[in-house]
């Protein structure tokens, strides 16, 4: 599919403007950098919301996403498009939750999630190679956001205790 077909599926339709999060996926490099970036300010604005509320708006989005990324990865013939950064937005907000909200931690944990959704360690390979449709899409990014909580939590602990 060409550029211009992506374009259109993308900015046509509001499933494809959301799974190519408002356009952000649509970046000619890096497009899952672009989407993870275009997801903090609604990030900021989820953070404010009491943490029972935030998390399901969160479990929302994942759930949303499934069906989502699925119709337009099935609409341009691509399992997991890399304009598509739904997977991302989510992700990303899903880390956000539980770090405080500050520049440094928003920084470690993008950094951190970006390197993790990028690198695909193990088992995040794994599953990214044998979980197909819009669940496969988002749980790699889950898997992301997981393991980069897995490095900030602890660090979270040990600076607060020293």
């Amino acid at each position: 599919m060409n550029r211009a077909d992506t374009r259109q599926i993308a900015l046509a339709t509001p499933t494809g403007f959301l799974a190519f999060g408002f356009g952000s996926g649509l970046a000619p490099v890096a497009p899952g950098t672009a989407g993870t970036i275009a997801s903090l300010p609604f990030a900021a604005l989820i953070v404010q919301l009491p943490f029972s509320v935030a998390l399901a708006v969160v479990i929302a989005g994942f759930l949303i996403g499934v069906p989502l990324c699925g119709i337009i990865g099935k609409k341009l013939g691509v399992h997991d498009h890399g304009g598509i950064v739904w997977d991302e937005f989510v992700g990303m907000w899903l880390v956000l939750l539980f770090v405080p909200f500050h520049w440094g931690w928003w920084l470690a944990a993008f950094v951190l999630f970006r390197i993790f959704d990028a690198a695909k360690p193990w088992p995040i390979r794994w599953f990214d190679r044998r979980v197909h449709g819009g669940f496969g899409v988002m749980l790699d990014d889950a898997l992301a956001a997981g393991f980069t909580l897995l490095v900030l939590v602890p660090a979270m602990y040990w600076l607060s205790a020293g």
